[in-house]
């Protein structure tokens, strides 16, 4: 409480004394009263405490009010109040106790029913029986009650407190005749025990600056409750360490003045629970915080200015109330400048909402930090306010997804062991989203029968959960109509498939597929694979099969992807105008499926067919004019083609892949008059020799021959298709040459001949400004290129690994766009000088080129770097700071060279004379490689904290491998090491696979039981190894094999584990 006061000053509290004291003596000087008045019954008689622990308030302030009162105090008092979101409730009598209450009963209640204290030691302290009954009660509290003490020695040394000394201890000595002898010693001892905690001394803190002082106070405070201002997040966290230790990464190497963090992904996908975890790990250093939650509903509910108002009131409470969005801007921009906030924006859907919220780095103090969530990747490339650092937040695990499975399922990390196997086939069906997860474990609780879980489990395989189902949803009902009919042939057909053929059929609906593919990349409802494919999570996919599902019986639905159905469907003659695509592609080598004119005379609207090992026959005129996708597999030329005026007018993509067509086949002259074809794709015609006349094909685009293996000629023909983009002739082994007409495909961004026996390049391929990439890789003819290659200013990809390749032109020099070259496993000897201005060039492989003698100058901008060479020296690796992959090969170099620490891998590889130490430069390493590098005797990776991948292989004298604090290490793979002895890995709680193979001196594996969710364990060839841990400890071992290890003990129940643990693939062999 406030000490320059008696009670009868204070206004509204009691002014006439308690029955059970003296009345007080009017003419004593007020000094006096200060020390008497309020104070409570002897210390030995403790008082009636009411709500003791319920923390009504977060800081109680005992201080000398004579001293402090309206200075220091006053400023604490203000700087807590105004601190923190919700605000600090701090105790101080004025502001604390009601009128008529009883005065010492309820400042002791304060005490006990606070969560700190803060005493503020001044110089006349201890001349107040009230703060050294204070101090009594506090000390007690702290012993009792774990109560935080927060001593403040202002203006006073902690020694004269202990020993009551000083200035301090006159002020003590002055009144202790007025003190009751019994409370003298308890008084002395609090002293001592105060004097004795961690505190702050006001004289020697900041030079003595008060302001400061303050500040540090409220910022431990802070940081003391932090807990209590804490979002809500879920117990079950699982898998979530990762990705907040990647974004805290980023925040804690940050300078940004304002930073703005994006977290985006799919619906259900954990991105809140994600968001909640970083705000509250952050929260600490933080006074103001707000967090918006749920912004897409309640702006659709309440309107934007009610978000608006919510986040103003959050960092600076106030009565204005906002009614538009253009006030609530001024306000956020006039307030919020001042205040270094926190502030998490949780699923917002539209610009417009974050625009409103913090659409400028202005609007908000230096230091401040904005989270924002998304399903919408959109939003944060739009937004005004530049997102400093954006996260994808992808899939769990099936080692997570089973774990947090269980965490619902069963309330526990682990399966019950008869529902273990069960557990697995259902969290296969999921795909490893949290919600389904959740979901699902949840419903699974608690019920025993078996029969339940596999009604679950068939149920899943049919179709997604409702409740997951409806929060999927969302993002699919915020599509155009024409993406949405994207997203359902995704779902339906193209999984896995390329996804730019696919494009040339939705362009030609009027679908809009670029911005329809780049708006579901951006709400997360699909990826695109490294290879151009297309990703859809399962759960997303049984969305989009179940709204087909919904659209009526089998013959009014749109697409029909499951054999059967289609199958029953027309040969029942039942289809109608409303499917639009159909998949028939049941595989029986011994038959052929007819399908007639009269099944397909209702598909009138029919724009996609897949048909395999199936035969048109009848009159088809006009039945297939909206067709913009056929394909057709395994075509048997005497068999399949029986149909009549099979007119294709809209035709844009034709697949005839694995086929017997040569090129004298009858069906080429009705495709021929397929005028608007995009995609001719005739991947494994095995019989076809010569292409036919292409000149007829005028919008070709797209021409696949991959895996003819009876090609000898491309037509000359060829020159005339002057739309053609890609042109694929990879494994065409029979192909010796190419026509010199290629020369004048215009628009030809891609050449690909791997695996052909093409001997040279036609110089005529300069003259292709547009080619991107040119890939000749296992060209075992191809021994040199064209010098007029320096002219394909646009090439950005260069491949000739595994070829005759003996010299590099010195024209290379002049590809400014150049990005990729990969010369690995050539005969070259020399790199030309040149190579040093490909300012682009950001990957260049040089591995297995044993005539190599020497590297020139290598350009700057490089993150990948594969070289072997012979030389004792390399060229200055120093100015490399963008290096990110490094492989050395056959050098002799005795240490590894110096470039950037922002190495990621390091792959080493038949260096005698090297020795690997100093790998703690190497922090950000992620995955290690060592093979046939006989020098090095122990590898110790303790200091690699982000290491992810080790492999260890054919390294003679490598005695020993140590880890320490590996906590992201995934994978250890230690191979023919033959005089390794042990392997020290404690504490890899990641780790999901070790194998140790012909490692015939390994004796012992440490730590391995702490490897909790190892899937896959190999010693094999072992002769040494004494022990393993039990096996049983692994509840996620997926695959275990064990055998030619004649000295290991202890294994005489592994048969009986193994039987217990039926989802193990084994192989054991003792």
């Amino acid at each position: 409480m406030e000490k320059g006061q008696s009670p009868s000053k204070i206004k509204g509290k009691r002014k006439r004394a308690p029955k059970n004291r003296a009345p007080r003596e009017k003419n004593r000087k007020n000094a006096d009263l200060e020390s008497i008045e309020g104070a409570s019954a002897p210390l030995s008689v403790p008082p009636t405490l009411v709500g003791v622990g319920s923390d009504q308030h977060d800081v109680f302030l005992s201080f000398r009010g004579l001293d402090t009162r309206k200075g220091f105090t006053d400023h604490l008092y203000h700087g807590l109040v105004n601190a923190g979101t919700p605000p600090i409730s701090v105790f101080r009598d004025e502001n604390s106790l009601e009128i008529g209450e009883d005065f010492d009963s309820k400042i002791l209640n304060a005490i006990a029913q606070s969560k700190i204290s803060i005493l503020i030691i001044s110089e006349n302290y201890a001349s107040s029986k009230w703060c050294l009954h204070e101090l009594v009660h506090i000390m007690n509290y702290k012993k009792s009650m774990s109560h935080t003490v927060m001593p403040i020695f202002y203006k006073v040394n902690p020694s004269d407190v202990r020993y009551v000394k000083g200035k301090f201890g006159e002020a003590f000595h002055l009144h202790e005749k007025r003190f009751d002898k019994k409370d003298i010693q308890e008084y002395k001892q609090a002293l001592t025990e105060v004097s004795h905690l961690n505190g702050w001394e006001s004289e020697k803190f900041a030079n003595g600056h008060e302001g400061e002082l303050v500040k540090k106070v409220i910022k431990t405070v802070l940081g003391k409750l932090g807990h209590d201002f804490q979002l809500d997040v879920t117990k079950h966290l699982v898998g979530i360490r990762d990705h907040v230790n990647k974004i805290r990464n980023w925040v804690d190497t940050s300078t940004s003045d304002v930073r703005m963090i994006g977290i985006y992904g799919m619906g259900g996908i954990g991105k809140t629970t994600l968001a909640k975890v970083i705000y509250n790990g952050l929260s600490n250093d933080f006074e103001h915080r707000s967090f918006l939650s749920n912004i897409r509903e309640t702006a659709h509910c309440n309107g934007i200015h009610h978000l608006q108002n919510q986040l103003i009131k959050e960092i600076e409470p106030t009565e204005r109330q906002i009614w538009n969005v253009d006030d609530g801007i001024n306000v956020i921009k006039s307030r919020l400048k001042g205040k270094k906030a926190l502030i998490l924006l949780d699923d917002i859907d539209h610009l417009n909402q974050l625009n409103a919220l913090a659409r400028d780095r202005k609007w908000f103090m230096t230091g401040s930090t904005i989270i924002v969530t998304t399903r919408y990747k959109a939003i944060l490339d739009q937004s005004e306010f530049k997102v400093d650092y954006k996260y994808e937040l992808n899939e769990l695990d099936e080692v997570h997804s089973l774990l947090l499975f269980n965490k619902h399922a069963f309330h526990m990390d682990h399966s019950s062991r008869d529902f273990e196997y069960i557990s697995r086939k259902i969290i296969s069906t999921m795909g490893g989203l949290p919600l389904a997860l959740e979901v699902i474990g949840s419903h699974l609780y608690e019920k025993t029968d078996q029969e339940v879980w596999q009604d679950v489990l068939e149920k899943l395989r049919k179709e997604p959960y409702g409740d997951v189902q409806d929060k999927l949803k969302i993002s699919y009902d915020a599509l155009e109509d024409g993406h949405k009919e994207i997203f359902l042939d995704i779902a339906c057909f193209f999984i896995g498939k390329e996804s730019k053929f696919a494009i040339y059929m939705w362009k030609d609906c009027g679908f809009y597929p670029s911005q329809g593919i780049e708006e579901l990349k951006l709400r997360s409802l699909i990826k695109i694979g490294d290879r151009g494919e297309l990703r859809m999570h399962d759960q997303l996919r049984d969305l989009g099969r179940t709204i087909v599902c919904k659209e009526g019986p089998l013959e009014r639905r749109s697409r029909l992807w499951v054999n059967n159905e289609a199958s029953s469907i027309l040969m029942g003659k039942k289809g109608t105008e409303r499917i639009q695509a159909i998949c028939l592609e049941e595989y029986r080598a011994d038959h052929i499926q007819t399908y007639t004119n009269e099944q397909f005379k209702n598909l009138q609207s029919l724009r996609f067919l897949q048909l395999r090992l199936a035969a048109l026959s009848g009159d088809f005129d006009k039945l297939f004019s909206e067709l913009r996708w056929l394909q057709w597999v395994g075509i048997k030329p005497n068999l399949s083609f029986l149909a009549t005026n099979l007119h294709l007018p809209k035709l844009t993509v034709l697949q005839l892949s694995d086929s017997d067509i040569t090129e004298h086949w009858r069906g080429w002259s009705l495709v021929m008059e397929a005028k608007r074809l995009k995609v001719l794709h005739l991947d494994s015609c095995k019989f076809l020799r010569r292409t036919i006349d292409l000149s007829v094909f005028t919008k070709l685009e797209i021409l696949k021959l991959t895996y003819c293996v009876s090609l000898l000629q491309v037509h000359p023909s060829i020159g005339k298709v002057k739309s053609l983009v890609s042109l694929n002739l990879s494994d065409c082994q029979m192909l010796n040459e190419l026509p010199k007409e290629v020369g004048e495909l215009e628009e030809l961004k891609e050449l690909i001949l791997d695996i052909t026996n093409i001997r040279k390049i036609p110089t005529s391929i300069g003259s292709l400004r547009k080619l991107e990439k040119l890939s000749a890789s296992h060209c075992l003819s191809m021994r040199e290129i064209p010098s007029s290659i320096g002219d394909l200013q646009n090439l950005q990809y260069l491949d000739f690994e595994r070829s005759a390749l003996e010299k590099l032109p010195s024209a290379i020099g002049r590809l400014k766009k150049l990005r990729t070259l990969y010369l690995s496993n050539t005969l070259i000897s020399d790199v030309p000088e040149s190579i040093r201005k490909l300012s682009s060039l950001q990957h260049l492989r040089l591995w297995n080129c044993f005539k190599l003698r020497s590297l020139p100058e290598l350009p700057s901008g490089l993150t990948c770097l594969m070289v072997s060479s012979q030389s004792p020296s390399l060229p200055q690796l120093s100015c490399l700071i963008h290096l990110e992959e490094f492989g050395l090969d056959g050098c002799t170099l005795e240490y590894i060279p110096k470039f950037s620490s922002r190495l990621l891998k390091l792959s080493i590889s038949s260096c005698d004379k090297l020795i690997l130490s100093k790998l703690d430069r190497f922090k950000y390493l992620e995955e290690l490689s060592i093979f046939l590098c006989s020098s090095i005797e122990r590898l110790d990776i303790s200091q690699l904290n982000r290491l992810k991948r080790l492999q260890a292989s054919n390294c003679d004298n490598l005695v020993e491998i140590q880890c320490q604090d590996n906590f992201f290490l995934k994978e250890i793979v230690v191979y023919r090491c033959k005089s390794i002895e042990r392997l020290i890995l404690p504490e890899l709680h990641c780790l999901k696979e070790l194998m140790a193979r012909y490692c015939d001196n390994l004796v012992e594996i440490q730590g391995l039981d702490g490897a909790e969710f190892l899937e896959k364990l190999n010693v094999t060839h072992c002769g040494s190894i004494q022990r393993l841990p039990d096996l049983s400890c692994f509840a996620t071992l997926k695959e275990l094999y064990i055998h030619s290890c004649p000295n290991l003990r202890g294994v005489e129940n592994l048969r009986e584990i193994l039987v217990l643990m039926k989802h193990i693939q084994s192989n054991l062999i003792l």
